[in-house]
């Protein structure tokens, strides 16, 4: 249970953090002023690129040189989830903005609305219940994605199979409970996103 905990640990400040930054990357994308929207597509293309496992690997090399100390694998794991997966979820910010009617923008600024209020009011609102079941996808993938911290010896789940099986030899077993685990997990995150998103739909 505290292994699961400690996977949990990771992948909930990922999800919110990879989130947040993934707004300010997707409305970046979609800003008139091209000193801000290059930068920002620059940064999606480049990370939707490379394998996660590099940039974890990075995270591992450059982090300690730059800061000058060692860095706790927890640190080192979170930095990298939240910086590649800020590119996928900035994508998914950007198409759900612009699957706002044009009309609900219009009529924001028609009652006086500025644009900072209009995007916070009434497009950011409406683009979050468009973004749901592609948001809920991401989560998913990133849950399951930070058993890759393993490689970097954060112990979670995958890293304690890793373990025990060094010692008592039962790869099936072992990695079948794991599987089961993460399946639990998941297919909860996804019939809770489901109730959510139904919630939010017009009857």
């Amino acid at each position: 249970l505290s292994l699961l905990c400690g996977g949990l640990l990771l992948g909930i400040p990922a999800i919110i953090l990879g989130f947040v930054l993934g707004v300010f990357i997707g409305l970046g994308r979609l800003a008139p002023q091209r000193w801000i929207r290059f930068p920002a597509t620059l940064y999606v293309e480049f990370f939707r690129g490379v394998p996660l496992v590099m940039v974890i690997f990075w995270m591992w090399i450059v982090v300690p040189i730059v800061l000058r100390r060692a860095i706790p694998e927890f640190w080192v794991a979170l930095t990298a989830f939240v910086i590649f997966e800020a590119a996928y979820l900035g994508e998914i910010v950007r198409a759900g903005v612009q699957s706002v009617a044009r009309g609900q923008v219009e009529a924001a600024t028609a009652v006086g609305l500025t644009g900072a209020q209009t995007m916070r009011h009434v497009v950011l609102p409406q683009a979050l219940k468009n973004m749901i079941p592609s948001l809920v996808t991401q989560f998913i993938v990133l849950f399951k994605d930070t058993s890759l911290a393993s490689i970097i010896g954060f112990m979670d789940l995958t890293k304690a199979a890793q373990v025990v099986n060094n010692r008592e030899v039962r790869p099936f077993a072992l990695y079948l409970f794991i599987a089961v685990v993460y399946w639990i997990c998941t297919y909860s995150m996804s019939r809770y996103a489901r109730h959510v998103e139904q919630r939010l739909s017009p009857a």
